[in-house]
C-alpha cells in the first residue's frame, strides 16, 4: 500500500503529513543504499562471502563458474526468506552442494548474513 497523507491525517496534522512524506523516501533510499553497499562489500570481501569466487556478479570482477550466475534472483528465490535459508544452509535442499553454509557454519553472523541476502536479492 502506497503511504499517502490522507492516510497520515488522522495522526498527523495534514502539513505535518504532507512534509513528512516529502522527506520519507530518500531517507529511505538512503538507509537501502547503505545497507546494499554493507551487502555488497561482504558478497566481494574473500574473507567473509566469497561470492565471485563461484559466482559471476554483473559487476565482479574474475568471477568463478563453479555456481551459477546471480542474475535475477526474484525470480529464482520470489520469497527473500527462502533465499536466506538457502544461504544459511544451502545443503538443506542441495546435499551434494558445494555452497558453505554461510549460517549454520558461522562463517556470517545473523546481520552480515541479512545484509548479505538484501544484496544478493537485488541481482
Amino acid at each position: 500500500m502506497r503511504v499517502t497523507a490522507s492516510h497520515l491525517t488522522p495522526w498527523l496534522p495534514p502539513a505535518v503529513a504532507a512534509v513528512w512524506l516529502a522527506f520519507a523516501p530518500a531517507a529511505a533510499s538512503a538507509a537501502d543504499a547503505g545497507i546494499l553497499a554493507r551487502g555488497k562489500e561482504i558478497a566481494f570481501d574473500p574473507t567473509k562471502g566469497n561470492c565471485l569466487a563461484c559466482h559471476q556478479i554483473d559487476d565482479g570482477e574474475s568471477p568463478g563458474d563453479l555456481g551459477p550466475p546471480l542474475v535475477a534472483i526474484k525470480a529464482r528465490f520470489p520469497n527473500k526468506q527462502v533465499l536466506r535459508q538457502h544461504m544459511w544452509d544451502p545443503m538443506e535442499n542441495s546435499p551434494s552442494t558445494r555452497m558453505p553454509p554461510f549460517g549454520r557454519h558461522r562463517i556470517l553472523s545473523e546481520g552480515e548474513l541479512d545484509l548479505l541476502v538484501e544484496y544478493i536479492y537485488t541481482l
